[in-house]
């Protein structure tokens, strides 16, 4: 696989991670993705796992969210996209919404800057917190 870094080799550990992360709609952090692949790989250690999941991050496999707290969320879905934060249980939601490409373009005519991406989150209270 190429990375932003040359060829990188997808090894075990990599690809049970990047199963786990695909498989999950949780947005989870490293340490919910240890516990998880520990299933599959007894011996794993913490720091292996926080590695690869930077090194998979590197590849463009999945996306790290940081919201600026002690610990990032990670998202299988490596494709820009929009997410809703919930203030109340702290839960990360992918949301269907297309992302806006009319954004980049207005802020590159305006400063003469290239633009590659943008991040939108927004920030409320989900549904099942708004029933409680």
């Amino acid at each position: 696989m190429n990375g932003k870094k040359g060829f990188i080799r997808m090894t075990k550990q990599r690809k049970v991670i990047l199963d786990i992360l695909r498989n999950t709609k949780s947005h989870p952090t490293a340490d919910w993705v240890y516990e998880k692949v520990k299933q599959k790989i007894p011996n794993i250690s913490l720091g292996t796992v926080y590695r690869n999941l930077n090194i998979l991050n590197d590849m463009g496999e999945i996306m790290e969210l940081n919201y600026g707290s002690a610990y990032s969320r990670f998202d299988g879905n490596p494709e820009n996209h929009y997410h809703f934060v919930c203030e109340n249980c702290g839960r990360v939601f992918d949301l269907d919404e297309q992302v806006n490409k009319e954004i980049d373009k207005r802020i590159e005519e305006k400063t003469g800057f290239s633009v590659k991406y943008h991040r939108l989150e927004f920030y409320g209270i989900c549904s099942e917190c708004r029933e409680e």
